[in-house]
């Protein structure tokens, strides 16, 4: 088995990471065999190679090796470039035509972003890399073919399964062995190695001196996440060769040339809000979160207070209402058969005397009693009163401030 150094040098592959090393090797103990291989990984890390590794290194480097981007053909003539159609099959088709399995017989096809591929024509390539059988578009009669299928792509495939837009059987049954390369940004070491490849190569294309970086130039590379990964990479170091006069580059010229160069290279939150440049974002939501919680809190004390247990009720009427609790408590005389008549004036009396103002339960005012009760217990201290009411002495603070409770 050919060693890896070896085959960087033949195949153009600059890096000594551990995770690409995996990858290469993977590649090379596959390709005698003629197991499907699904190569994986974000979009400019540079999947075409491994296919590549693959044939010239199994029995079929002498037969034909056809590369196939399913995302760029149109759906509806993607079967017909695939596997071909038959003369009159739909309009247009004024000949019979082979398809890219068909050219590829006794080699190797390279099906680049295969989770692009629409269902209808999932399905026959499942039953390719079944039966190794295919039928034209417009025929009756089923061919034999012998071909080694690699499929590439940068989708989640799995997640691709779960909205169904991949069917799960042709996933199982194309990702036989998955070969994933990594994103640049796991590859730090690298990093520089290519772009001094990448200076040296437009350098020679455009008969200029090749860029070299500064200490915190290269540092300032090695930290980028860069999401297009080699691609961008590539692109970064032609756009300099081309633009800039100067052939030594330093830290803050090589900023100009990479967008949100501050951002952090820990993995990022997908779908997040951005700040509308009012504050932190995270921040006002969680002041929001904490008022809501203040208000909830404030209306279940409320609620509290206002239903209770019978016993709450029971010593509130006391404290009170004592009028009333003295009704409640007046010991009652032996029941008698006799009636008494109250007359509209005693009534009258009777209810004025007994009037019950209903308390008031604006969550306002419950909020602000609170708080009162809560500065008053700790003797004034905010620090205290805002961990007595559970919340942040900012947001005690703003509540003094909007109530003005100064």
């Amino acid at each position: 088995m050919a060693d890896l150094k070896s085959i960087k040098q033949r195949f153009g592959i600059i890096g000594t990471s551990p995770l690409l090393d995996r990858a290469l090797s993977k590649a090379v103990q596959v390709a005698p065999t003629d197991i499907s291989v699904l190569v994986t990984g974000e979009s400019g890390v540079g999947k075409e190679s491994i296919p590549k590794i693959i044939h010239n290194l199994s029995h079929r480097k002498h037969k034909p090796y056809i590369a196939v981007n399913c995302g760029a053909i149109p759906e509806g003539t993607i079967d017909s470039e695939l596997f071909g159609h038959e003369k009159g099959a739909f309009t247009g088709a004024t000949g019979a035509r082979k398809g890219y399995f068909e050219e590829a017989d006794g080699g190797t096809i390279f099906l680049d972003e295969v989770g692009e591929l629409p269902l209808p024509s999932q399905v026959r390539l499942l039953r390719v890399l079944e039966t190794g059988e295919f039928i034209r578009v417009g025929a009756s009669r089923a061919q034999k073919i012998d071909v080694r299928v690699v499929g590439a792509t940068n989708v989640g495939m799995l997640e691709a399964i779960k909205k169904g837009k991949f069917r799960e059987d042709l996933y199982y049954r194309l990702n036989t062995v998955e070969i994933q390369l990594p994103p640049l940004r796991e590859r730090p070491s690298d990093i520089h190695l290519l772009f001094r490849k990448f200076a040296a190569d437009f350098a020679n294309k455009y008969h200029l001196p090749p860029l070299r970086l500064d200490e915190e130039a290269v540092r300032l590379l090695e930290q980028y996440r860069w999401p297009g990964n080699i691609r961008q990479l590539r692109n970064l170091a032609e756009q300099m060769s081309v633009i800039e006069t100067t052939r030594m580059v330093g830290r803050d010229l090589l900023k100009t040339y990479l967008p949100q160069v501050d951002a952090s290279n820990l993995p990022a939150l997908s779908n997040t809000r951005v700040s509308d440049g009012s504050g932190d974002s995270f921040a006002q939501e969680r002041e929001a979160l904490y008022k809501l919680l203040f208000e909830m809190r404030a209306e279940i004390n409320a609620l509290k207070e206002a239903v209770g247990s019978g016993k709450g009720l029971y010593e509130k009427m006391q404290s009170e209402y004592p009028q009333i609790s003295q009704e409640f408590t007046r010991p009652v005389a032996p029941a008698s058969h006799e009636v008494t008549i109250i007359s509209d004036e005693e009534r009258e009396q009777f209810e004025e005397d007994h009037t019950i103002e209903i308390e008031n339960l604006s969550l306002v005012d419950k909020e602000i009693e609170l708080i009162k009760k809560a500065l008053e217990k700790s003797g004034g201290k905010r620090k205290n009163a805002a961990k007595e009411l559970g919340i942040s002495e900012r947001t005690l603070y703003r509540k003094i401030k909007q109530y003005n409770l100064e």
